[in-house]
């Protein structure tokens, strides 16, 4: 199966890490298709020489690739794909040259398509019209899979190229489609390399998903219909009051201790059934937000700061509880250096501490994909993982426009090569598709995820996105039991599901 997916701007380090958590983890193949900001890399045998301008003159970033070739520049207006594809075996490509011609082909294939003529040139790898290179290839083949691809210039800024010796190629020049008169929009051009691919590669079948973000003023703006917000629940999203005993003990601990928990904060429904059962998932790094998702009701004004005794009380929190199984999250903090992942670990320390043999769930902030900051939480090695992508990829900038699909799966990718058990959840009713629940459980399941929740959205204020449909529970067994066909560990899937429903029962399961 050959799974296809646009996936707009990403940052190179990201998609190099998705890349990986597909190579490492992903029974399937994969093409992804994407722009990066400016970005100089170098291939494992590349010369420094050939770098002319330190890259952060020009506002570009430089980054080491564990691929083929020189040095090359990667940037906005130019179309990057990475297949992740089984090239050996009976019948399959078994050697660079023949899989890097195999790439070259499509390429060639896909713009004569578009009625551009192009070719290869002796000695140089890569697609060429004439003596102009017009699209890089650089490869890494091992253990039968591929990785990195090419990059074809549609209507970069040249000049870009002039800071480098591109490919190490001294001789020729660099070109693009605008360059030789040819105004093609991306979106085209994705168009045919994804349909070239599918007849390439896809025999076996093939899913198509597109971040849309072609024009994403356009999609910003545009606001979703749906039901109105009076409009009456189905019967099984009517939540049961139960306000006993250790739902009132658990509220004064939590108002004792000063702290925050989720299930007030974006108004769970499930807030009394488990503060019932004496479980409820703690928030911290203050209850304010740096991001203003369109389905979530949590305190937005400007953040408060840190409260460094914060961990400790969570830590006595959970003493008092006499939990097993504690889930602790936190509001994004894209004010912080960190994204507040020093806060996350020193929580998790403070927990083990005070009670040993509580197991540590955690519900992260992308931390803006900054490698250091999510090393400093998987060192602390969290029982569980947990990052949601919330959605499905085609509604991700209209859901949440601070965020993105690639860098989520690039999160649970990441931790998931670090050796921790990873976990993320999809809310239903936005206006998705189920082929499109589909595809993202896919995806999921590509970076090895072992726990995905999936629960109904409840629009919180007229403020909010709106709810598009009621997903009724029979869906919702459907795609728990195709995401078990896929190969995923656990998955909770229920109209009253959330990322913390039952959280000891699926680390449990999926263990």
């Amino acid at each position: 199966m050959l799974h296809v997916r646009w996936l707009g701007r990403v940052a190179y380090r990201d998609a190099h890490a998705l890349q990986r958590g597909l190579f490492e983890s992903s029974p399937d193949d994969h093409l992804l298709l994407l722009e990066h900001p400016h970005v100089y890399t170098l291939g494992v045998r590349a010369d420094l020489a050939n770098v002319l301008v330190p890259p952060h003159e020009v506002g570009a970033d430089l980054v080491r690739a564990d691929r083929g070739g020189d040095v090359t520049y990667h940037g906005p207006g130019q179309l990057t794909g990475y297949p992740i594809l089984h090239v050996g075996g009976r019948g399959r490509l078994t050697d660079t040259v023949a899989y890097v011609r195999s790439v070259e082909q499509l390429v060639i294939d896909a713009l004569a398509d578009l009625g551009i003529t192009s070719g290869r040139l002796d000695r140089y790898p890569g697609v060429w019209i004439e003596d102009r290179k017009v699209c890089a290839v650089g490869v890494k083949l091992t253990r039968g899979r591929s990785m990195h691809g090419f990059a074809l210039n549609v209507d970069p800024d040249l000049t870009m190229f002039d800071h480098i010796v591109p490919c190490g190629i001294r001789e020729h020049g660099v070109t693009s489609l605008r360059a030789e008169g040819f105004d093609i929009a991306m979106a085209d051009v994705v168009e045919a390399i994804a349909a070239r691919a599918i007849d390439r590669w896809g025999g076996s079948g093939h899913t198509r998903a597109d971040v849309a973000d072609f024009d994403t003023s356009v999609q910003l703006r545009r606001r979703p219909s749906g039901l109105q917000i009076g409009e009456r629940k189905p019967a099984w999203l009517r939540a049961k009051v139960q306000i006993g005993g250790d739902y009132l003990r658990l509220k004064r601990t939590m108002r004792d201790l000063d702290l925050v928990t989720v299930c007030e904060e974006a108004g769970c429904p499930n807030i009394f059934e488990c503060w019932e059962a004496g479980t409820a998932t703690f928030m911290i790094n203050g209850e304010r937000c740096t991001r203003a998702c369109g389905f979530c009701l949590v305190d937005t004004r400007h953040p408060l700061a840190l409260d460094d005794a914060e961990p400790k009380r969570v830590a006595e929190a959970v003493d008092r509880m006499g939990l097993s199984h504690a889930v602790i999250t936190a509001v994004a903090r894209d004010d912080l250096d960190d994204g507040g992942a020093a806060a996350f670990a020193a929580t998790i320390e403070a927990v083990r501490a005070r009670r040993p043999d509580c197991a540590v769930e955690v519900l992260i902030p992308d931390c803006k994909g900054d490698a250091g900051a999510l090393e400093t939480i998987f060192a602390a090695r969290p029982d569980v993982l947990n990052h949601n992508i919330e959605t499905v990829a085609r509604l991700q900038r209209t859901v949440r426009p601070s965020a993105g699909y690639a860098r989520s799966l690039s999160v649970l990718a990441r931790a998931k090569g670090a050796g921790l058990r990873t976990k993320s959840g999809l809310i239903l009713g936005m206006g998705e598709t189920d082929a499109e629940v589909r595809d993202a459980l896919a995806d999921l399941r590509g970076v090895g995820v072992d726990i995905v929740t999936i629960g109904q959205y409840l629009r919180p204020t007229a403020a909010h996105l709106p709810v598009a449909r009621w997903v009724a529970p029979a869906e919702f067994d459907a795609l728990a039991a195709h995401g078990h066909v896929l190969g995923i560990p656990h998955v909770e899937a229920s109209p009253m599901t959330r990322s913390s429903y039952h959280a000891r029962e699926a680390a449990e399961a999926a263990s």
